[in-house]
């Protein structure tokens, strides 16, 4: 089980994002005919492991279907945005719902393990906005977003935000349902980030640069950022901006207004 937010999935799953129909428990039975009175770990505890990854990850799938059943039946178009803490997803969220509203009709999902401090702060945008606190888990799943969807997404709400729980491993293990990923990334982080962290990067097909404006004072380098990034997911989108300064929102808001039309 996961050993950071206990959420019943193996860490091998939170490393890699695929179920494994397998284990590599350390064979020695050549060598020892008694390994098993030695072993660290009774197989018998690993099978148990991998089945429960199995259900867990089976009912998430399954209520992520329906999620995106719902979503496409009601034409609603859904992000699941998903960085490090700290990389400017709640602020790009507030800048982008000023943008967007009056223009394009929104609803916004957040997820921390405590507090309700995200959405306070995107309250009175103009948008539906409800807060998860998933407590000990370091993830949203689909069942948490199964049961807001009417009330956050319906009454004509084009453009759904799922605002993760910032974590850059977590999240990208459950299938929410939504339309597709969205990947943050601050130039306050290091730009090696997306070959540290590849099944993120490799599931999302747009990435958003944040702080761009800060780059001229860190150690950053963009041209390598690009490079990553392409080496884990070739073809995806990449966004460079400041929601401070606005420098790059454009590009954005138009991008999020043609997902909808």
């Amino acid at each position: 089980m996961c050993k950071d937010c206990g959420c019943g999935v193996a860490n091998s799953a939170h490393k890699t994002g695929h179920h494994h129909d397998h284990v590599h428990p350390h064979d020695h039975s050549h060598d020892h005919p008694h390994d098993h009175e030695h072993s660290h770990e009774p197989p018998v505890l690993k099978r148990r492991t991998v089945d429960l990854e199995r259900k867990v990850l089976a009912q998430n799938d399954e209520q992520a279907a329906a999620n995106r059943a719902w979503l496409a039946a009601h034409g609603v178009v859904a992000i699941n945005i998903i960085s490090s803490p700290g990389s400017g997803k709640t602020y790009l969220l507030e800048r982008t719902l000023e943008r967007l509203r009056g223009r394009v009709a929104c609803g916004v999902i957040t997820g921390d393990q405590q507090t309700d401090n995200d959405a306070m702060r995107l309250q009175g945008k103009g948008a539906v906005v409800r807060q998860i606190e998933t407590i000990n888990a370091c993830h949203l799943d689909a069942g948490h977003i199964g049961s807001l969807l009417p009330e956050v997404a319906g009454n004509g709400v084009k453009l759904l935000f799922i605002e993760n729980v910032g974590n850059l491993v977590c999240p990208a293990a459950f299938d929410l349902g939504e339309t597709f990923k969205v990947a943050l990334l601050s130039t306050t982080e290091g730009e090696d980030k997306p070959v540290k962290y590849p099944v993120l990067f490799s599931q999302a097909p747009v990435v958003v640069l944040t702080k761009m404006d800060l780059m001229p004072h860190l150690d950053w380098d963009l041209g390598k950022c690009r490079e990553y990034l392409r080496r884990i997911h070739p073809g995806v989108f990449i966004f460079e901006l400041s929601a401070k300064t606005g420098v790059g929102m454009d590009a954005w808001i138009e991008y999020l207004e043609k997902l909808v039309s």
